[in-house]
């Protein structure tokens, strides 16, 4: 009996091995086969000092309005003018709101529907008193070591230029698109877009413009960040999560220090906090995710492949691992920041009033009612009140891999980058591109811009830069997309 058992444990295990492999190395590759091509030579020098030029102009956008940095949006439209004056010729220009721009090129065939690139002018501040870890002045737009530096050379300067250098060069051969291009530049993508690419997406919406793909800013290409895979990883995103910042506030007696009730609002406030931080909303690798780690799975080596080929088994082993990582457990939840606290003035008074903001990225599947019911379920607190921002999103659409916008992008991708792995992902912060699910269904983010882990901390840190080898890729990939759209792969 006991020997029959094992031979059955035994089988069983053979059995189980024999599926793993099978789904390990049988799994074909998803990676577009695609032709070479000879990429359009690019003057580094002169591009570069192009990039270079825009920096110091202090385009930083503000809650406050439009108008706080509204001279130096226009120093910039001044410049851009300037710098790019094939496609300033060619494209028709408007200005949207106060400082957005919308530049259209008519392509050769009205029947096509239109596509539209987008990038932002706008920069976040300098965190007030980081100025002297930089190795050079913040808004210099210096040349040095191979690199552009500057607030904006990564985020977001660096693709709207590069967009413009490609459209310029294509100008100037004689090219024209099959299909009318809308090149779209908000100025207040740092601050929500509600001033800019919003009013945009709903000027071609009123327009009757349906376009057939969008791409903006995204995700990278990545080097090294990604364990058991050699290649760079090209990930496009396909959908954003939701921003959901949920304002928070309790309302006590005020009195005096000395004589402390048994609940204050401090205390209250600060425990309601500490639930939140401390039961997240459940995490699954689901959605995007998936698709993400079946796409990446093939081309991947050692116990990584076989994990991610085999999901069905070591999903929670996985997902376990995945937690462990704060980036990565993002893409598999809603995730929950504490980032404002406020209350009292004086330390022996008791503060009537508590306030707190808790922001929430969240992931599509989640909804924002379904994020606020999870915050009054964990603070279980009628007392405390909760209250929305105004400027919340739910998560994006997800955008379909099988439609052309798709494959033209990883197709351009593939030709500029042949030494990377193209791959679905989900973006985990908020882009201009969420407002323009209004007017297409295929919306995509991706940045052409290489980044290993140790430059992440620039996106919106100290040191900012993109290398002039890499500006001179984020062009190329440009001229080749919008060549691309001439010829889209079936």
């Amino acid at each position: 009996m006991i020997k029959r058992t094992l031979l059955v444990l035994l089988l069983a295990l053979l059995v189980l091995a024999v599926v793993i492999a099978g789904n390990t190395w049988r799994t074909p590759s998803r990676q577009l086969q695609v032709p070479a091509v000879q990429k359009v030579a690019v003057d580094a020098k002169a591009a570069a000092e192009r990039l270079s030029g825009a920096i110091p102009i202090r385009t930083v956008s503000s809650f406050e309005g439009a108008q706080q940095s509204g001279e130096e949006f226009r120093k910039l439209h001044a410049y851009l003018a300037q710098q790019f004056p094939k496609l300033h010729a060619t494209l028709k220009k408007e200005v949207v709101g106060d400082n957005a721009l919308l530049y259209t090129w008519t392509g050769s065939d009205p029947a096509a529907r239109p596509v539209a690139l987008m990038a932002h002018q706008d920069v976040v501040p300098i965190a007030p008193g980081t100025e002297k870890a930089w190795e050079v002045e913040p808004f210099s737009g210096q040349i040095k070591d191979g690199f552009v530096w500057g607030r904006g050379t990564w985020d977001n300067k660096g693709n709207l230029l590069a967009q413009m250098e490609a459209i310029e060069m294509l100008v100037a051969s004689g090219f024209q698109p099959r299909q009318t291009v809308y090149l779209v530049a908000g100025d207040d993508e740092e601050v929500s877009g509600l001033r800019g690419a919003k009013p945009i997406a709903e000027l071609l919406k009123s327009r009757g413009v349906r376009l057939e793909w969008v791409l903006d800013e995204g995700l990278l290409v990545t080097e090294g960040v990604l364990a058991g895979l050699d290649q760079p990883a090209a990930l496009i995103g396909l959908a954003e999560k939701g921003y959901g910042t949920f304002f928070l506030s309790l309302d006590t007696p005020p009195g005096h220090s000395s004589m402390p009730p048994s609940s204050t609002a401090i205390g209250s406030m600060s425990a309601a906090l500490a639930k939140l931080e401390a039961n997240p909303m459940p995490a699954a690798i689901g959605g995007v995710a998936r698709e993400m780690f079946a796409t990446l799975a093939p081309e991947m080596k050692g116990f990584g492949r076989v994990a991610l080929s085999n999901l069905w088994l070591f999903g929670p082993v996985v997902q376990g691992q995945l937690e462990k990582g704060v980036s990565s457990n993002a893409m598999l939840r809603t995730t929950t920041a504490l980032t404002i606290v406020r209350a009292g003035n004086k330390d022996n008074v008791l503060p009537g009033r508590a306030e707190a903001a808790v922001n929430f990225r969240v992931l599509p599947g989640d909804t924002l009612a379904s994020v606020e019911a999870h915050i009054r379920k964990t603070v279980a607190n009628d007392a405390i009140t909760i209250k929305q921002y105004p400027g919340n999103s739910e998560p994006s659409p997800v955008s379909p891999t099988d439609s052309a916008g798709y494959r033209t992008i990883a197709q351009s991708v593939r030709q500029t980058f042949p030494d990377a792995i193209v791959a679905p992902g989900l973006m985990i912060a908020a882009t201009d591109s969420r407002h323009f699910a209004i007017v297409s269904d295929a919306v995509y983010r991706f940045s052409p811009v290489r980044a290993r882990g140790e430059d992440l901390s620039r996106f919106h840190g100290t040191n900012e830069r993109i290398s002039i080898a890499n500006y001179v890729e984020m062009i190329q990939f440009y001229h080749q997309l919008l060549r691309n759209t001439v010829q889209q792969p079936q």
